[in-house]
């Protein structure tokens, strides 16, 4: 009820004229039934306040016109009545003791006061409404990401608020006909929104959307964009960020495998992998440009992996308006948006892939153009934006470790032909010494053994001389001939490994456990490798290791031979401490072997070799 009460205090339009004349007229009869009542117990003169109550109600909700009538109407009812005498309108001879008067002061005074009250309440009403509805409209736009979306949920707030139907919030300037009005909300130059309202709207309302609503909601217009704005640059920094932390991740990965040394095929596989998902592409490929062609070195798609329809290995011709062949043609990046009109074998591929725009990226090793990165899309070319500058890096770390590849295949052949050419320095060594050397002590043994056999018996002296000579001789060819299997035994040559390791195992100062599982014939260098290998370790343990007995197991597996050495004796040794192991090194590293020493102090030493056969 007071709720009620009170809403029709503040409610902007008043109530029908003639119902306010009805209950004008029903407060008059009911205050004249009460003051009648009243009047068996109280002074009439004092029975005036009673007909002020209609005229408060009156005043409060028809307002001071309504209300000075029935000051009147009451006043007149009062003074029949009620003044003595009754049921007349005798006035005493001096109207200024006459209650009518004073009455009707009263009563205008009351009427007055009543309807400045409901004014300000209804003033107080709107000022709470527009507090509550600056409230609502910015915990509204200022929590929503896109305060556009949000203008018709807004628009049904202001419209509730200013009780007025038709009121709407349109983004940005809006045009309007005759029949709506239009007020538009700037901000630092430019339309923020458009409030419009219908044309017939009071103008009263008009006002105070221009004078009241507006401004507020202006600011939070201009305060939701600036947020968005903000949001949105903030959004684009974490992208950036996110965007230079993943590629900054991904050069770091690629730089660690080139570090690593990896085989080219998986490093070139890897970049391409790395490359595509940082542009998110469909497929890369990393070729090489071999006479005229380009070979696939690498290659990968986010959908179908390393099988992206570029097998690694294949050819392609350099056809324009292949991105290939413009990088070529160019020496920098370039990228082909249109296959629809080319007729080449790329051209072809490349449409029946869908492929929308490709991006190529050159490779170039000290200053000449080795090869080519290249990135498809299947999607608009807006998805591999920026990618020119984005590949850059990645081509220059592919650079890095083709050159690193190279320097280090020049190395492994240099090296290679340094053991090659020592290893047939002791053949022609070992063959000079048998068939000149040793092939001419033979021939003056026997003449010397002539010449003994026709020394007379009666020269016993010089017989004598003769045959000690001839021993020494044949001592010196014995040594000779030792020295000569040292250089190069013909055991290797003739029986392999297994026979070569025996015979070390024979003639070595310790005793030696042999494990030998394989007897098969293997390539010449790395049979070489394995017998001085084992011949320079078992030297290095006489000498140095103090061990009472060595372990030699030899086996070949997965295409590998793989030579383990083992001793009981002080450890300590170190692979960079002595030339001894540093040329073990060289010799297995310069057949793309590996080489690993485990020597603990006191707990002896193991040495393990692996030889690939196929290199």
């Amino acid at each position: 009820m007071r709720a009620r009460l009170l809403s029709l205090l503040v409610h902007p339009t008043r109530p029908p004229l003639l119902l306010g004349i009805m209950v004008a007229a029903t407060c008059v009869a009911v205050e004249i039934l009460i003051a009648h009542a009243l009047g068996r117990v109280t002074p009439g003169g004092s029975l005036g306040i009673v007909y002020l109550l209609g005229v408060l109600v009156i005043s409060t909700l028809w307002g001071l016109p309504l209300g000075i009538l029935t000051v009147f109407a009451s006043g007149l009812a009062f003074e029949y009545f009620d003044f003595p005498p009754p049921n007349s309108f005798d006035l005493p001879e001096s109207w200024a003791l006459s209650p009518f008067p004073i009455f009707l002061v009263v009563g205008l005074l009351t009427a007055s006061i009543a309807a400045m009250a409901r004014s300000l309440a209804a003033e107080a009403d709107r000022r709470r409404r527009e507090a509550d509805l600056a409230a609502d409209l910015a915990h509204l736009l200022l929590r929503s990401e896109n305060s556009r979306a949000v203008l018709p949920v807004a628009s049904e707030r202001l419209a509730r608020a200013l009780r007025v139907d038709g009121v709407a919030i349109e983004g940005g300037a809006v045009e309007v006909g005759d029949d709506r009005h239009a007020l538009p909300l700037g901000g630092n130059g430019e339309p923020l929104a458009t409030v419009t309202l219908p044309a017939d709207a009071p103008e009263a309302v008009r006002r105070r959307l221009s004078e009241r609503v507006i401004p507020s909601l202006e600011a939070l217009l201009q305060t939701a964009r600036d947020r968005e704005t903000i949001a949105s640059a903030l959004q684009a920094s974490r992208d950036e960020n996110r965007r230079i932390a993943e590629e900054q991740a991904a050069l770091r990965r690629v730089a660690t495998l080139v570090a690593r040394g990896i085989s080219p095929t998986e490093l070139f596989n890897r970049v391409a992998q790395e490359v595509c998902m940082i542009l998110d592409a469909d497929r890369v490929a990393i070729g090489r440009y071999d006479s005229g062609r380009m070979t696939v070195v690498g290659s990968w798609s986010l959908r179908y992996g390393t099988a992206s329809g570029l097998p690694i290995g294949s050819q392609w011709p350099l056809e324009e308006p292949s991105v290939s062949a413009r990088v070529r043609r160019l020496l920098r990046p370039a990228r082909v948006s249109d296959y629809g009109t080319g007729t080449g074998t790329i051209s072809q591929w490349a449409r029946d892939q869908g492929v929308t725009v490709s991006v190529g990226c050159p490779i170039l090793v000290e200053s000449r153009l080795w090869g080519v990165v290249i990135a498809f899309s299947v999607d608009q070319e807006p998805t591999l934006r920026c990618a020119e500058e984005r590949m850059r890096d990645f081509t220059d770390l592919v650079a890095t470790a083709i050159s690193n590849a190279q320097v280090r295949a020049d190395l492994a052949a240099s090296r290679a032909r340094v053991v090659a050419a020592s290893d047939e320095s002791r053949r022609r060594i070992e063959r000079n010494l048998h068939d000149g050397a040793q092939q001419q002590l033979v021939s003056l043994a026997l003449e010397l053994r002539t010449a003994e056999a026709g020394i007379p018996p009666e020269q016993s002296e010089a017989r004598e001389r003769l045959s000690h000579a001839i021993n020494g001789l044949t001592g010196v060819m014995e040594d000779l001939q030792e020295l000569s299997r040292g250089i190069h035994p013909a055991i290797l040559t003739n029986g392999g490994v297994g026979p070569a390791l025996r015979m070390l195992a024979r003639r070595s100062a310790i005793p030696v456990e042999l494990d030998i599982r394989s007897e098969l014939r293997l390539p010449e260098r790395v049979e070489v490798a394995v017998y001085y290998v084992t011949a320079e370790t078992l030297t290095n343990v006489v000498k140095h290791a103090r061990a009472s007995v060595a372990r030699v197991a030899f086996w070949t597996d997965g295409g590998a031979a793989h030579l383990t050495i083992e001793d009981d004796g002080v450890g300590g040794a170190d692979l960079g401490s002595g030339s001894g192991l540093l040329g073990i090194s060289d010799r297995v590293e310069a057949l793309d072997g590996t080489v690993t020493v485990t020597s603990p102090a006191g707990a002896g030493t193991t040495l393990s070799i692996t030889i690939p056969l196929t290199t």
